[in-house]
């Protein structure tokens, strides 16, 4: 899932985006409300992390103005200890969940996936390719019945292509959605991930489901292979 996290402490803000990453999530930063509005704006997320007290325009404006415009990403709103009133005022601006501050980052994550669930922005709980098939809300995959163990960022990458079975989906795009917007590293980490993957659900069963298309990107077989 792609994660906005709109947070003005910068340790913070740094310590979610790694943490949340290490999860198999992407994720973009902003530090303002202007910059977060703008950047869930031009951008698709599944899930924002909002603050309250940001520069520029605070949480609640951020939120409404997004509800307002027709966004449907879930948000979970981080709120000042004990803040009964922010808490209220955080859920009638449109905010689907709150978190006070201090929080727990294992109850944040718990909260975050458990918030992707309900809103179901992705499509249906289990997707099925002929005998391969994925349950992003518990992390899953199979094949004919057997579990294949994945690691975050694999699962992720697999559950992107599957999203858009049957399609070529560049290399630059999984990139920009698996890990995020910013990364400036090595775009070669696509084909050694894909790789892995291909080696877990096609390998062992004898099936070619995941395909490189040179020059032009990936592509999971509808009908599993």
């Amino acid at each position: 899932m792609r994660v906005l996290v709109v947070e003005d402490e910068r340790r913070l803000a740094l310590a979610l985006q790694r943490g949340l990453q290490s999860e198999g999530f992407s994720v973009d930063v902003a530090h303002d409300g202007l910059q977060g509005l703008w950047m869930a704006s031009e951008h698709e997320y599944d899930l924002i992390v909002l603050d309250i007290m940001l520069p520029g325009l605070n949480g609640y404006r951020v939120c409404a103005r997004l509800r307002a415009a027709g966004h449907e990403a879930g948000i979970l709103m981080l709120t000042a200890k004990d803040g009964e009133y922010d808490e209220a005022e955080a859920l009638d601006t449109g905010a689907d969940d709150f978190l006070s501050k201090p929080f727990s980052y294992l109850v944040l994550v718990a909260r975050l996936r458990a918030l992707g669930r309900r809103t179901g922005r992705r499509g249906p709980r289990t997707m099925t390719f002929g005998d391969l098939t994925l349950d992003p809300a518990r992390h899953l995959c199979s094949r004919g019945g057997t579990e294949i163990r994945l690691t975050a960022r694999e699962f992720a990458v697999l559950e992107y292509l599957a999203r858009r079975p049957g399609e070529v989906v560049p290399k630059r795009e999984i990139l920009e959605q698996v890990w995020d917007s910013a990364f400036d590293g090595d775009p070669n980490v696509v084909e050694v991930h894909v790789s892995a993957v291909r080696r877990k659900i096609d390998a062992p069963f004898g099936r070619t489901a995941l395909e490189t298309v040179r020059g032009a990107g990936y592509r999971l077989a509808a009908d599993g292979g």
